[in-house]
């Protein structure tokens, strides 16, 4: 049976659509169909993230239109297949699509594929409520900031008020040594609040700028960064797999680290 999952927060910056590239791209990896679709009219970012901008002919409201096929208006990722994107239209406001048409587009979009990622606008208002139709789970994204996570409490509210109960979180950005100097939340004070299973922890990685700018997804690199390998992990974890969360205060495993842990044994 397909999935369709909502990428969503309430708080606009915190890393939504970033979120939603890179989860499905590894879960292409993993040899899944997979389409990410870009629910934020108006503004969509989705394709840059995604590096597919110049290939965009159709949009989602012409497809809703009948102006052309779904098939049309879907992208395929050339360096993983598997994937597909389905832009928003960029110069039509999010009023331009209801929730009845978005789940029959996304009723279409489960024929075809085994996960539907839906990346939520910022707010709670109509791009919200189209971008939750038809999802049957979500994934909350915050950074630990008690204006990011006070916005997540509030749509964690909607979400259940909309019988949307598997719900969980990714808490983005984190900076452990912000944490133990008290300047920043903990995962432990995001869960708290939230009282919303943890699915995935994501460090602050100023690599994320490097990708969003090229439109390469961190999950695509030959060795992954801490931010890859969270995101990859997170997918495993949707997928069903127990994987252990990684421990970010601990420094980053790259060849020096290794270096230093082998003369040090030596040594010893």
């Amino acid at each position: 049976m397909s999935r369709v999952i909502v990428v969503t927060s309430g708080k606009g910056g915190v890393g939504k659509t970033t979120t939603t590239a890179n989860l499905g791209m590894a879960l292409a990896k993993r040899g899944r169909r997979v389409v990410v679709l870009d629910a934020d009219f108006g503004l969509r970012n989705l394709d840059l993230l995604l590096g597919l901008e110049n290939r965009i002919v159709y949009t989602a409201v012409e497809v809703l239109a009948g102006e052309c096929r779904l098939e049309q208006a879907l992208v395929r990722d050339k360096r993983q297949n598997k994937l597909a994107l389905l832009p928003a239209a960029q110069n039509r406001m999010k009023d331009v699509i209801t929730p009845e048409q978005m789940k029959k587009l996304i009723a279409e979009l489960v024929t075809k594929f085994q996960y539907v990622l839906v990346d939520s606008p910022a707010g709670i208002e109509q791009g919200f409520q189209n971008a939750i139709a038809g999802a049957r789970e979500a994934l909350i994204v915050t950074t630990p900031e008690i204006s990011a996570v006070r916005d997540a409490d509030r749509v964690v509210g909607l979400l259940e008020a909309n019988d949307l109960k598997k719900i969980r979180l990714i808490v983005n950005r984190l900076r452990p040594k912000m944490v133990d100097a008290n300047d920043m939340m903990s995962v432990e004070d995001v869960q708290e609040i939230l009282a919303v299973p943890l699915i995935g922890i994501v460090p602050d990685d100023e690599g994320v700028i490097v990708s969003t700018n090229r439109g390469e997804p961190l999950v695509l690199a030959e060795e992954l960064s801490r931010a890859g390998r969270a995101f990859d992990n997170i997918a495993r974890r949707i997928e069903g797999e127990k994987v252990e969360f990684i421990d970010f205060s601990a420094p980053p495993d790259n060849f020096l680290t290794r270096l230093r842990k082998i003369l040090t044994t030596k040594i010893l």
